[in-house]
C-alpha cells in the first residue's frame, strides 16, 4: 500500500488534469482570430491528452483502494487559465497554459519523491511519464510565446 502523501499527491494531480481540460476546451472554443487557429488546434489535441491523464490517474487511486475525486470535493486553482475578456488575447492563454504546465510539473515531481519515499514504483513510473508529457507541453508553448511575444 502506498503512502498517504502518495495518494493525496494523485488526487490533486486528477483534479488538476480535469481542471485543465476544462479550461483548454473553452479557451479552445472561445479563442478568436486567425493567428488564434494554431493555438486553438493545439489545445484541442492537448484536452485528448489531458484527459488520458486523469484516466491513468484516476485507475492508479483505484489500484491503491483510493479514489479520484468528484466534482463536489473540486477547488478550481487555475485563474491564469480563465478564458481572456478579449477573445483575441491569445498571449493571455499561451501564458495560461504555461502556468498550468509548471504546475504540473512541480506536482508531478512532488509525487516521484513521494512515491520513491514509499517504495512504490508503479506510481513513480507514472508520475515519470506524465511529467516528461508535460514538460513536452511547456517546450511547445514556451514557442508559442516567444512567438507572440515577438509581435
Amino acid at each position: 500500500m502506498s503512502s498517504e502523501r502518495v495518494v493525496d499527491l494523485l488526487r490533486t494531480a486528477y483534479a488538476d488534469e480535469i481542471e485543465t481540460v476544462m479550461n483548454y476546451q473553452t479557451n479552445a472554443i472561445v479563442l478568436d482570430g486567425v493567428r488564434a487557429e494554431e493555438i486553438k488546434e493545439s489545445l484541442k489535441q492537448d484536452v485528448q491528452e489531458e484527459l488520458g491523464h486523469a484516466e491513468q490517474l484516476g485507475q492508479r487511486l483505484k489500484q491503491l483502494d483510493a479514489r479520484p475525486p468528484g466534482s463536489a470535493e473540486f477547488t478550481a486553482r487555475q485563474e491564469s487559465l480563465q478564458p481572456p475578456e478579449d477573445s483575441t488575447d491569445v498571449l493571455a492563454v499561451i501564458d495560461g497554459v504555461l502556468d498550468a504546465e509548471e504546475d504540473a510539473i512541480a506536482t508531478y515531481r512532488d509525487l516521484i519523491d513521494a512515491a520513491e519515499a514509499a517504495n512504490d514504483p508503479v506510481t513513480e513510473d507514472l508520475a515519470v511519464t506524465l511529467l516528461s508529457d508535460e514538460e513536452a507541453h511547456r517546450t511547445e508553448f514556451r514557442g508559442f510565446q516567444k512567438e507572440y511575444q515577438r509581435d
